[in-house]
């Protein structure tokens, strides 16, 4: 099979808008060179979280000192319509909450989704009360190391991320993009908390996300079509990805309606030409690109990185995690689940960026950046 030809493909596209020039003089912004890439792209999966908990300026700051491209933050709304960065709104594994008397009695039942958790949420605290909590590491027997900061590290907003970010990249002299990902937008809308406005706000009121890459994520149609309209032309540099859960299921928009369409009915030929309308780019997991056997094991890959090219779609795959456990059964080396296996991590990567993917999200940056130097 002919390799994919990344620059030939973002030409034709009309989204190669002059990056060679990234960095020439004293410019930081002399182009925007990571939202049309040339290159395989790496971002940074809650940041560099494989070495440092997830969602911590400590993640998103090693993720940039180990080569990612952007870092990501995920989006959740507090009591009073604040965005922090936690991967979901239920906090009890990735905060010191449950060590908080004062908070004993906000312990409770949610349905999220179409789906009952117990715990504490963002949206029955303020970010007052959130910032008196401190972040833990969520995959705490797999990753024991990044126990010992727990309590290190306090919960930033999303305003604070843009900032760390900003300076990190004017200190580095190299361009860092954000991904933030809108988590679970039909319930923060029925509750009273809605995030796309908000976001578009933020990222507008920033000098730094005005003129860097900025790629907003949602597993849900819906906000994505919203945004796509809210934003318009007005932000070249900003891109959109629909992101792919699990195949079988709908996305919590259109199950919220009554409709059953699933995430792989919109992956058709057809659905990716309409998803086209909407969004830039796909987030599949990467078991959409390479399925596994009940054992682990890669089967026989399949056309989706083609097919969305063809739609004029970019592909950014998730997640490569460095641990055994996490790998495709044939890469895994002896050393038991939770050993980190670089080789084998690398080795993954590789093979999914021969399949011409255009950028993968990485517990591990500096994996990732080891698996690309040599393309």
């Amino acid at each position: 099979m002919t390799r994919f030809n990344r620059r030939h493909f973002l030409q034709t596209t009309g989204a190669l808008l002059g990056s060679s020039s990234l960095l020439k003089g004293t410019d930081l912004f002399a182009a925007p060179s990571l939202a049309f890439p040339t290159r395989p792209l790496i971002f940074a999966h809650r940041g560099a979280s494989a070495l440092r908990p997830e969602h911590t300026l400590a993640a998103y700051g090693k993720a940039i000192i180990d080569g990612a491209d952007y870092i990501e933050p995920d989006l959740v709304p507090t009591k009073d319509g604040k965005l922090i960065a936690r991967h979901e709104s239920n906090i009890t594994d990735t905060t010191d909450v449950a060590q908080h008397p004062e908070f004993a009695n906000r312990r409770r039942v949610m349905t999220i989704d179409g789906k009952e958790q117990e715990g504490w949420f963002t949206s029955d605290f303020t970010l007052a009360e959130i910032k008196q909590l401190r972040a833990c590491e969520r995959l705490s027997k797999i990753r024991p190391f990044n126990s010992r900061y727990n309590g290190w590290f306090e919960i930033p907003s999303l305003e604070e991320v843009i900032d760390f970010v900003a300076a990190t990249s004017t200190a580095y002299g190299k361009n860092i993009g954000l991904i933030p990902e809108i988590k679970h937008p039909t319930h923060f809308r029925k509750i009273g908390l809605p995030s796309e406005d908000k976001l578009v706000e933020i990222l507008d009121h920033h000098p730094y996300t005005r003129q860097t890459a900025v790629e907003i994520q949602s597993f849900e149609p819906t906000a994505l079509r919203y945004l796509h309209q809210k934003i318009g032309q007005n932000h070249p540099n900003w891109k959109l990805m629909f992101l792919l859960g699990d195949p079988d299921v709908p996305p919590a928009d259109i199950l919220a309606s009554g409709g059953k369409t699933t995430y792989r009915n919109l992956i058709t030929k057809e659905g990716l030409q309409d998803i086209r309308r909407y969004a830039d780019a796909i987030g599949p997991a990467n078991e959409y690109l390479i399925p596994k056997d009940n054992t682990g094991q890669w089967l026989q890959p399949t056309s989706l990185i083609q097919d969305a090219h063809e739609a004029g779609l970019l592909v950014h795959s998730y997640t490569c995690r460095p641990e055994n456990i996490f790998l495709p059964r044939q890469l895994r080396n002896q050393e038991g689940d939770s050993s980190r296996n670089i080789q084998g991590s690398i080795a993954e990567i590789r093979r999914y960026l021969s399949m011409g993917l255009d950028g993968f999200f990485t517990d591990d940056p500096a994996i990732g950046r080891l698996a690309i130097t040599e393309l």
